[in-house]
């Protein structure tokens, strides 16, 4: 029977201490959220000047919006907020572009498809350059729009292109944007494939030769060994892919249970750090080149009773990981670097499924059952909460956030809201 740990989607993904920067912040401004946990992937705002306190209401709530039932965060491009949704009423899905000041709709793009509830029906969030936006639907279809209009350039099905299987809970992935491309893992037919962001056409692909199924994570880019790569987690392990020319580098196997949804954290340049759900605990590994080749060996193993995240992945800082997860279920945690327990939450807050991002020195801690927003200090000591607020009141508040010039926009199941952050 399935349980309340079953993967979410697009609710877990990578942060990377060894990123080389996203050549799509070139075409946002330095402020803007526009994709998946930031401009680099890992789920850290450069944004400063945010308050250390907030009033006894808690931060300016700026506007509330409903949203169909679901996890879909939202990514933020000049001042205006992208999300999924979906019209349950005409069988519609939804892609929305909003006025980050005040939530009124701008345009919205609509495709008719039967989306049935299944653990909810919304989830992942789309990518967004000074010219489109990317959009992968539940069911592995991949649209990209002009960022203007909101009319449809190109859209491809990667169960009909790339013979894709489309995971259990529906698909979970977030486009990664680059300068000039859009790479998805498609499993099927191919691992990894990187698309011209203009055409859709294939700029490479991966060879699948052991024949990995599409998981619930999303690419992540690093530079490991000197190697600019995209990493990709499934059910049988961790893998590194060449971003010149899309040449499989690495593979290390090792096994996932039922569904994974975290995406791999590089940290450093050799080492890289996977966890998943259903008791399959954490790995971490290390790479050494051998002339021009890779080779990955482990650097320890958590298992079951120790340390995993069932969905969200952990933020690099200071060299150590810090994410929502277990022994117990929803602690909030500092792990080292070889994977010990430095500090949880426990007796202070518990998390549940909550997400996360860190932000001008702090965490913001959503917890996930309860939608209570805690701002916790970033340091490696021990937990030290500056700040709380009741800023959501629906349950399985497990969408992942964004900021933008001080405003958060955050959900749950069915709302969406955006909060002011700078007092």
């Amino acid at each position: 029977m399935l349980t309340r740990r079953e993967i979410l989607a697009g609710t877990g993904l990578a942060a990377a201490g060894s990123l080389a920067p996203l050549a799509s912040t070139a075409q946002t401004a330095a402020t803007d959220w526009p994709q998946f946990r930031g401009p680099q992937r890992d789920n850290i705002s450069r944004e400063t000047g945010l308050a250390r306190k907030w009033p006894a209401a808690g931060p300016r709530v700026l506007w509330t919006v409903p949203v169909a039932q679901g996890y879909a965060g939202a990514a933020i491009v000049g001042g205006r907020v992208y999300h999924h949704d979906y019209d349950e009423a005409k069988g519609d899905w939804c892609l929305n572009c909003r006025n980050l000041a005040d939530g009124k709709q701008i345009w919205q793009y609509r495709e008719n498809r039967e989306i049935r509830p299944n653990h909810a029906i919304t989830r992942t969030v789309p990518s967004v350059d000074g010219r489109f936006v990317f959009s992968l639907d539940p069911k592995a279809v991949l649209h990209c729009v002009d960022v203007k209009t909101g009319k449809m350039v190109w859209r491809k099905s990667l169960v009909a292109e790339y013979k894709s299987t489309i995971p259990p809970w529906y698909n979970g992935q977030c486009p990664l944007m680059e300068r000039d491309r859009v790479i998805i893992a498609t499993g099927g037919g191919s691992l990894l494939v990187a698309m011209d962001k203009a055409t859709g056409k294939d700029v490479w692909r991966t060879p699948n030769t052991n024949n990995h199924l599409m998981s619930h994570a999303s690419v992540m880019p690093a530079t490991l060994g000197g190697v600019r790569q995209y990493l990709y987690g499934s059910l049988k392990g961790l893998m590194g892919v060449s971003a010149g020319d899309g040449k499989l580098l690495w593979e290390f196997p090792r096994r996932f249970n039922v569904a994974l949804a975290p995406s791999p954290v590089a940290i450093g340049n050799d080492r890289v750090f996977l966890t998943g759900s259903y008791d399959a605990g954490s790995v971490m590994v290390r790479l050494k080149k051998n002339g021009a080749a890779f080779e990955a060996e482990p650097v320890f193993d958590m298992k079951r009773n120790e340390w995993n995240s069932e969905v969200h992945t952990p933020i690099i800082h200071s060299g150590h990981l810090f994410a929502v997860g277990k022994k117990r279920r929803g602690l909030f945690t500092c792990l080292s670097p070889e994977g010990k327990e430095v500090w949880t939450s426990d007796g202070k807050a518990s998390f549940g499924l909550g997400s996360y991002m860190m932000a001008d020195g702090r965490f913001y801690v959503l917890e996930g059952d309860t939608g209570m927003l805690r701002m916790i200090e970033a340091n490696t000591t021990g937990y030290n909460e500056l700040a709380s607020a009741q800023v959501l009141s629906g349950r399985e508040v497990w969408g992942p956030m964004a900021l933008s010039g001080g405003r958060m926009v955050l959900r749950d199941l069915t709302k969406m809201v955006c909060i002011d952050l700078r007092g």
